[in-house]
């Protein structure tokens, strides 16, 4: 379980990384850039198969467990994209960043899974360093006129959430599958592309190399870190600690020198490292115990 979940983990740490290499990406349309960083991704898979007998391993794949997988990670860019083209991006990317909280309170209803008070309050700690964290430590303000933007980032993070919860409900389902997924995307994003943007390529072996790097882990092995996460890891934990994401991507920008510490900064850090400290709280003790148990009286 705990493996599991550090696995799960990296795919956040991975995450992290999104904002930088999009900005070093140049101007590559959103779904232009969907498209060719998903095909990357399809291709992490494609090589861990010929590289890994069991990640190759294939089972019979329900029809239910397709809509979920390609729903989850197309519908997901396709409603975030959408979102921030129709409301102000402080105040779409809050809503969309619901979903590790979705995922805690979700996780309720999954068999076997018991929810306590620390989950719920990790997860809560967890929003409050996110909202400093995307609103620069400032206030945010909901108008009607962006009512469409509001609320695809609302079905934006009731995808993610969703499709993380029913991708654990098929733990059977080998993560190789993910591969497929990605692939799907890859294409839907191209379509997407071609009726809605017009094509701009990165300038530059740099803005190459940022479309390459987010095609091998933001989006690439981040999704199949995460998969195996959610499918054989502590989910509630996962869901509190990914408010690390927004924490990790801004500590990345400032030593990148693309933007500055500030107070409110820090106290993102302190509520979502506590956050999710406390959600892992019955992880940590029952790594601890063995060790008090092992100590002469």
């Amino acid at each position: 379980m705990g493996r599991a979940t550090l696995i799960g983990f990296s795919a956040v740490a991975m995450w992290a990384l999104l904002a930088l290499l999009t900005a070093a990406s140049g101007n590559v349309p959103p779904f232009q850039l969907s498209a060719i960083t998903f095909s990357i991704g399809t291709g992490v898979g494609l090589v861990a198969q010929a590289l890994s007998p069991d990640f190759r391993k294939r089972e019979k794949v329900p029809g239910a467990v397709w809509l979920i997988g390609i729903g989850g990670l197309f519908g997901y860019h396709f409603l975030y994209f959408t979102a921030i083209r129709n409301a102000p991006a402080v105040e779409a990317s809050l809503i969309a960043y619901l979903w590790p909280l979705l995922i805690v309170l979700g996780s309720a209803l999954m068999p076997g899974e018991r929810l306590g008070w620390h989950h719920v309050a990790g997860a809560l700690f967890g929003l409050s360093g996110a909202a400093l964290i995307v609103t620069k430590g400032g206030s945010f303000t909901f108008e009607s006129r962006y009512a469409l933007g509001y609320a695809t980032a609302a079905a934006c993070a009731l995808f993610w959430s969703g499709y993380s919860l029913l991708s654990r409900r098929y733990q059977a389902v080998p993560t190789s599958t993910v591969t497929w997924f990605c692939a799907a995307t890859a294409a839907l994003s191209a379509f997407c592309h071609l009726v809605l943007e017009d094509t701009v390529w990165p300038a530059g072996i740099s803005e190459w190399l940022a479309v390459l790097g987010l095609g091998l882990l933001p989006v690439g092995a981040a999704f199949y870190a995460w998969d195996f996460g959610v499918k054989h890891g502590n989910i509630q934990v996962l869901g509190a600690a990914s408010y690390a994401a927004p924490l990790l991507s801004t500590l990345i920008l400032i030593a990148a020198g693309r933007s500055e510490p500030t107070i409110s900064t820090l106290a993102a850090c302190l509520l979502i490292t506590g956050g999710a400290a406390l959600a892992a709280k019955n992880m940590i003790l029952r790594r601890k115990e063995p060790a008090a148990e092992a100590v002469p009286s």
